[in-house]
């Protein structure tokens, strides 16, 4: 996942909520008529639109300190530009100046938490405290206070998704931009409302990066150790691939078995506090028993108390902390609403039903049961992560492990490759150099992930976990995943015309381009051929993935409406919400399929608590991911992966429209399945 540094547009600002009194707008209807009326007689009445709106934008954002009334009259008349080549030039240079601006800043953030995400050693007091400190946080007010911002709005449309779906067809770039550069103004909120999201998401970063099992000190009832020595593994990327690694073993299902009920006791908040990253203690999870390692005595349940529920504490900090904006956004006034339509880009009803025409297909229920012919016992909960979808030959996990690690035996060798990485996926020696020249490899503290760079100058980080005896395959499998990630981020930032377009429309696009480079990691390593994005296996398997990760996204949901629904609610009470939305969400879609009446397993996910609404990218990506594969398997990969990502952040429309020739639909996934299912055996 590409690693987020807002949780939601607008995140400028403070308070507690109650606590402290929503600055409201403070330009009485007569001042801005006033102001109109200046205008237009100094201006003329070829400008009365753009008069208009931008007066109506300036005085729904003014408050109290920034003047009073006559000041804000003032400022209109005196600010208004009517000159086409002042316009551009004046874009040009806030264009400029924000580049440099939001990319040092980022920069600066990136140092500041570098122990926090990196395996650097222990982490100081000194550097849990430095993760609080987000010099970011105060720009946009900065620009307000120095009008920098009123000047914008006076001067440049806030278009609506509405409008960007009507006229975005027409626009040329430089309108793209310029309605890009000012989504950074569409909210105002004060600055410590940012501050406070900010620490909130860093402690339930820590809180994640810190959650992980010592699967060599888990026991079995009758005393056996099923996990090899040093294995450690953080909830919940870990687990789940570790879960997936064991198809096909002879002695795989007792151990996914195992997975699953320490992930049961993870989500019920039922498992021994003491059990969390620590390798002095055994644990048994199926009676919850935690011995001394070399004990033979059980420790007594007082010395053994459950984790707690910190679990949902910490997502409750992240909620109350990030719905501080609320009063700040009328037109989009919960996390929920920024999330799909201001960030996403998509309502959250259509993306809810995208979801949903495959969690209730046919098709989904047909790949089911050819699992089940496969596995040759009745499907179970965990099964949901079936990984038996690849092409014949594929070696077994220990030697794609031992493959790797002799390949990888540190972040330096991965970065050393990168340049042959590159020319594997079809990127010609010129632009593989150029790619990987923009990329630097670290060592992830915890399960890794992307960080883009926000200016030109700078250089994207990709953040991989490699143990000590070498990167093993589950870990270069997701390291291809942020690779993808990263070719996105370099393209679309430093392959940009306008700066204002860098990126793409929402975290969905990124994580298509980041899965469509994961599933070559076969190729990659020279073990299998390429499948190609029409093959059977990939197309049931990606249908699969969507349908595992589409219910996943569905609890996620729910719980922020539920939270909303209950703001005052305990952990406690946030914990059996949670657990009632999965088993609602299985019993909906899931217990059809699989034919198990009731699970937790769709609350295992860290996002719910570091990453908050943001794991319907993942079923969206996969949807995307099939369209745009398609196209990149039948024409040149390395162009048409440039080409794509070079259409920076249009509508979620437009972008797919430039990318395929159509919309985001599951139709061309539903359709590869089916196909894919007629030859299955």
């Amino acid at each position: 996942m590409p690693l987020r540094t807002l949780l939601v547009n607008g995140f400028t600002s403070f308070a507690l909520l109650g606590a402290v009194a929503v600055p409201a707008a403070t330009i009485p209807m007569t001042k801005s008529i006033e102001a109109i009326d200046r205008m237009m007689t100094r201006y003329g009445e070829a400008n009365a639109a753009r008069i208009r709106l931008g007066v109506e934008q300036v005085a729904g954002r003014w408050w109290t300190s920034d003047g009073d009334a006559d000041a804000f009259v003032t400022f209109c008349e005196e600010s208004f530009i009517t000159d086409p080549a002042e316009l551009s030039a004046t874009f040009a240079r806030l264009e400029a100046v924000l580049e440099q601006v939001d990319g040092h800043l980022h920069e600066v953030r990136r140092e500041v938490t570098t122990p926090l995400d990196l395996d650097t050693g222990p982490v100081s007091r000194v550097d849990r405290m430095l993760g609080d400190l987000n010099l970011g946080a105060h720009v946009d007010e900065d620009l307000y206070g120095t009008r920098v911002a009123f000047l914008a709005l006076l001067n440049f449309p806030v278009p609506t998704l509405a409008q960007r779906l009507k006229d975005g067809p027409a626009w040329d770039r430089e309108t793209w931009a310029r309605s890009r550069l000012m989504d950074r103004f569409a909210l105002r909120v004060p600055a410590s409302v940012s501050q406070a999201a900010s620490r909130a998401l860093t402690a339930a970063d820590q809180y994640v990066s810190g959650y992980n099992i010592d699967m060599d000190r888990l026991v079995t009832a009758a005393g056996a150790r099923p996990f090899p020595e040093g294995l450690r593994l953080i909830s919940h990327w870990g687990l789940r691939d570790e879960l997936k690694s064991h198809y096909g073993e002879a002695d795989g299902l007792a151990k996914q078995r195992m997975i699953q009920r320490v992930m049961e006791r993870i989500v019920r908040q039922e498992i021994p506090a003491l059990v969390i990253d620590n390798h002095d203690v055994t644990w048994c999870p199926d009676s919850n028993e935690v011995r001394p390692v070399g004990g033979d005595v059980p420790l007594t349940p007082g010395a053994t108390p459950r984790e707690g529920d910190t679990r949902y504490a910490t997502v409750l900090d992240v909620f109350r902390a990030s719905r501080q904006a609320d009063p700040y956004c009328p037109t989009a006034p919960t996390v929920i609403a920024r999330s799909f339509d201001l960030d996403r880009q998509i309502p959250e009803k259509e993306a809810e039903a995208l979801l949903v025409s495959v969690l209730a297909s046919d098709e989904v229920k047909q790949t089911a049961a050819l699992i089940a012919r496969r596995l040759g016992r009745p499907l179970e909960p965990f099964d949901i992560w079936y990984a038996g979808f690849h092409a014949p030959g594929r070696p077994p996990e220990a030697e794609l492990d031992r493959i790797v690690a002799e390949r990888f035996p540190t972040p330096a060798a991965f970065q050393d490759a990168l340049p042959a990485t590159l020319r594997g996926f079809g990127f010609s020696s010129e632009k593989a150099a150029f790619l990987a020249d923009r990329i630097v490899i670290d060592a992830a503290r915890g399960s890794g992930h992307a960080m883009g760079a926000v200016r030109r100058e700078d250089k994207a980080h990709l953040r991989t976990r490699v143990a000590a005896r070498g990167m093993d395959y589950k870990g270069y499998n997701i390291a291809l995943h942020e690779l993808g990630h990263n070719l996105e981020q370099v393209f679309s930032l430093n392959g940009i015309d306008h700066w204002a377009l860098s990126g793409v429309p929402a975290a969905a696009f990124t994580e298509a381009f980041a899965m469509v480079c994961q599933q070559r990691d076969m190729e990659l390593l020279g073990v299998a051929n390429p499948a190609g994005a029409a093959g059977d296996e990939q197309a049931l398997s990606e249908l699969w993935a969507t349908y595992e990760i589409g219910g996943v996204a569905l609890v996620d949901s729910r719980t922020w409406h539920w939270l909303y629904d209950h703001p005052n609610a305990s952990p406690a009470q946030l914990r059996e919400a949670v657990l009632a939305a999965a088993r609602d969400v299985w019993k909906q879609y899931y217990a059809p399929v699989l034919g198990v009446s009731e699970s937790d397993i769709l609350a295992i996910y860290s996002h719910m608590i570091s990453y908050p609404l943001y794991l319907v990218d993942y079923p969206l990506g996969h949807i995307i991911a099939f369209q745009i594969a398609a196209r990149l398997h039948t024409g040149d990969f390395g162009a048409e992966f440039e080409r794509m990502a070079r259409q920076g952040r249009l509508t979620p429309d437009a972008w797919m429209r430039g990318a395929v020739g159509g919309p985001i639909s599951t139709l061309p996934l539903l359709d590869a399945a089916r196909a894919a299912l007629a030859n299955a055996r």
